[in-house]
Order: C-alpha cells, then sequence, then structure tokens
C-alpha cells in the first residue's frame, strides 16, 4: 500500500494525504481530515518507506539511543521501554546501542550511516563524544555535553531533593553524599549531589560532605570511617542509588555502627534489594516508565519543535522504611 492509495480510498488529494502521512509542519489541516487520512492509512495498513522519507528530509525517523556501560537493571529496562512506546507514538522508532566510553567510535560511524533524528543518552556525552557525534552529522544530542547540571538533567526528576528533605525533616543537620565509583555516572550524580546541597542550603544548613563509595567491602569501610573522623561528620548519608546505600550499610555494620542511631542512610530507585538489605532501605522510589514517557517527550520537542514538558508528577516517592 502507498500513500496513493490512502488517497484513493480517503477521497482526497495526494498532497494533503501527504502532509497528513509525513506530518509536514506550517499544513493547516483541519483536525477530521487528518484523523480520516490516519484512520484510512490503519485500515489499509499503510507503512511509510523509511529510506524515501530518510532521503525527503535528510535524516531518518530512528533515535539513537546509547546505554552505558553498567548492568542494565530492571529501572532501565522499564524506561527504555517506556521511551519505545512514547516515541512510536509519535512515528519515531528508538533504537537501543550499548558501549563502552573506549569504544564510542562504532556508534558515530553508526550514525553516519543510519542519519538517526537525533542521539539520545541516559548520561550526559563528553564534549569529545559531542563533537565525534556532530561529525557524524547528528545535529539533535539530547542530553548535550553541558547537561552536567540540576537544570539540564531535570528531565531525570530531583530524588536528591527527596532525600535531603527528608533527612532535615528527621532532625539531621549535617548530611554526607555517597557518590558511584562509576566514571560514567558523574553527570547524574552531581546533578543529584547538587539537590542535596540546594536543599541544605535552603535550611540554612553546610552543604553535604562527598565521597566516592566503591561497591566493595573494605572500600565501603574506609569510606565510612573516613566520614566517621572527620569534623562535624554527618549523622545522615545520601546515596547515588541503592547499591551505593546498601554497600554503606555494610560498611557501618563492620565498624559496629547502628544504622540509624549512629548514621541514617537513604537511596534510590527502590530496588528488589532494597526492602532484603539489614536494615531495610529506606529510599527513593523511580517511576521509570514516566521518566522513559519524559525523555521521549524532551526528544520530541527537540525533534518536531513542540513544547518542552515537564516532569511527571509521580516519577518518584519517598519510601521510609528502617534505615533512616
Amino acid at each position: 500500500m502507498t500513500s496513493v492509495d490512502v488517497a484513493r480510498e480517503a477521497g482526497l488529494s495526494r498532497a494533503t494525504v501527504s502532509y497528513v502521512l509525513n506530518d509536514t509542519p506550517g499544513q493547516s489541516i483541519p483536525e477530521p481530515t487528518r484523523q480520516r487520512v490516519l484512520a484510512v492509512a490503519r485500515k489499509l495498513g499503510y507503512t511509510p518507506s523509511a529510506p524515501a522519507r530518510a532521503l525527503r528530509s535528510g535524516r531518518s525517523d530512528l533515535v539513537l539511543m546509547l546505554l552505558p556501560d553498567w548492568p542494565q537493571g530492571s529501572t532501565m529496562i522499564d524506561m527504555v521501554e517506556a521511551a519505545t512506546d512514547a516515541l512510536a507514538d509519535l512515528g519515531l522508532t528508538l533504537l537501543t546501542h550499548h558501549s563502552a566510553t573506549s569504544h564510542f567510535a562504532p556508534m558515530a560511524r553508526m550514525c553516519a550511516a543510519i542519519s538517526p533524528a537525533a542521539v539520545a543518552g541516559v548520561v550526559p556525552f563528553t564534549e569529545e563524544e559531542d563533537a565525534e557525534l556532530r561529525r557524524a552529522g547528528v545535529e539533535i544530542i539530547f542530553p548535550g555535553a553541558d547537561a552536567g547540571t540540576p537544570e539540564a538533567l531535570s528531565w531525570m526528576g530531583s530524588p536528591g531533593r527527596i532525600q535531603a528533605h527528608y533527612l532535615i525533616e528527621q532532625g539531621h543537620t549535617r548530611l554526607g553524599y555517597a557518590l558511584p565509583e562509576h566514571p560514567r555516572l558523574y553527570g547524574i550524580a552531581r546533578a543529584r549531589l547538587a539537590q542535596v546541597a540546594a536543599a541544605c542550603a535552603e535550611h540554612g544548613l553546610q552543604p553535604p560532605t562527598a565521597r566516592r563509595l566503591p561497591l566493595e567491602p573494605s572500600a565501603a569501610t574506609a569510606t565510612v570511617t573516613a566520614w566517621r573522623t572527620e569534623p562535624g561528620s554527618p549523622t545522615a548519608i545520601c546515596a547515588y542509588n541503592d547499591d551505593v546505600a546498601i554497600a554503606l550499610l555494610a560498611g557501618a555494620r563492620s565498624l559496629g555502627l547502628a544504622v540509624p542511631d549512629d548514621v541514617a542512610v537513604i537511596g534510590v530507585d527502590d530496588g528488589p534489594m532494597a526492602k532484603l538489605a539489614y536494615p531495610a532501605l529506606t529510599t527513593v522510589g523511580i517511576d521509570a516508565p514516566a521518566h522513559g514517557r519524559t525523555l521521549a517527550a524532551h526528544l520530541a520537542a527537540q525533534i518536531k519543535g513542540l513544547p518542552v514538558p515537564g516532569v511527571e508528577e509521580t516519577a518518584e516517592r519517598l519510601i521510609v522504611r528502617e534505615s533512616a
């Protein structure tokens, strides 16, 4: 089936049908006519020619997403699935690519071959990666190399603020922040740390002391020891995610510290292990599908010139257990 068949069945001109099927900007097609064309297209099983559309527009309808080189848990899987569905509703196809930082060149070559409408990353691209993608002809890169701020990563919500406000409400006046060891997580981690610092500033408190925490027992113990021996040591620690928080619990336990009496710990994600940790982990649950839809909306805003959306209100929720 071609657009000619759709026009014949709908009783409309080929130009009108083409404007609707190609979502051509600047055309004032009445909504009933647009819906009529789309209904006939569905009835006939019309599928647009991807090569023809790419030739006409200079780019394909593909959105290429770089998945970072760390284990992909249920949060990431749910987010990607929701983004895939949301982009499909907008006539875009999400293609994922798993790549390590040291092997970024193949992705740039892939971009040159498929001419994607946009390239998305779960974490900000480095300046070198950004430049390499642009040399490959990519115009829309999200988030860009300058996205290491809470505002630029606002589509990912504000779990750091939720963590800090809860701990401050519990009477804690000196907070710490446990950063992940993996370098590709620094963009998101810095944004979450800035959220915690902003919440502390709102309450007239000192900014949190931040330390990287490897997911290894002796390293976790050493990090907790360093916190406990510094002047004005934190009485509560916000962790980048549940994995880091559980490492903190292990470090505290090895030193004979009681959680939350000696030090409170709060994570992010509400993964399967959060409720099985000892003590059970207080955390900020992430509505991964909501974040996936928000990511898709941000991409669509740049690709199709739509309004930039906000984050869904249901994207995060505080889950109080025993650790804080």
